[in-house]
């Protein structure tokens, strides 16, 4: 049987600094004028979750958000790594991403669970039909795992089965329907999906 969360799962906004650095200008816009000075969560909800080999259904081109999830244990702890696929609908608005571009069904490819790795020397090759789009390396965290689970502890309890999401590089490659994507982990393993069109 493949692989599910049994708690909620959690990504977080602008954790990679590229990216941070990347949108540090549109951060110092109204409403927000100034960088966030907290951890901004968002939830993947059940119906996201999608196993190795998975068709993903999609409406028109996605970004591929290659990042790794840690999976929480009792007391708080990690206990595990995943591999994880956080498929996201480009939109406009990148500070108040509407559910219907993030929470479509099967948009949360899920690998396999390993035990807890050097998250800084890791790094996440990106393949679109076979061809490297991207390598994802997480070596310039924002809040690297220990201190982002911190900052989140201050104003939530992360219970055991939860999963929260490390954070996508910038300039996440597209793929569209008929693209087979696989995202290859090293120690973390692989996930491998397929689109198809939404109405196929």
């Amino acid at each position: 049987m493949n692989w599910q969360p049994r708690g909620i799962v959690y990504g977080v906004l602008l954790n990679n600094q590229r990216e941070a650095d990347a949108l540090a200008p549109r951060m110092h816009e109204k409403p927000y004028q100034g960088s966030p000075r907290a951890p901004i969560l968002y939830v993947k909800t059940a119906n996201t979750f999608s196993a190795e080999g998975a068709w993903v259904r999609t409406p028109r081109p996605v970004e591929i958000g290659a990042t790794v999830g840690l999976v929480i244990g009792a007391g708080g702890a990690v206990v595990q790594h995943v591999l994880v696929n956080d498929w996201t609908l480009p939109h406009a608005n990148f500070f108040r991403p509407p559910v219907k571009f993030k929470c479509r069904d099967g948009f949360l490819g899920l690998g396999t669970p390993v035990a807890p790795v050097d998250i800084a020397t890791a790094s996440i090759d990106v393949l679109v039909n076979g061809e490297l789009r991207q390598t994802v390396r997480f070596d310039a965290l924002v809040r690297p795992p220990a201190r982002l689970l911190a900052d989140v502890a201050e104003f939530m309890t992360l219970r055991e089965g939860d999963v929260l999401l490390a954070g996508c590089d910038v300039a996440r490659p597209l793929a569209q329907a008929g693209d087979r994507v696989e995202l290859r982990g090293g120690a973390l393993g692989t996930l491998a999906q397929q689109l198809v069109e939404e109405d196929a």
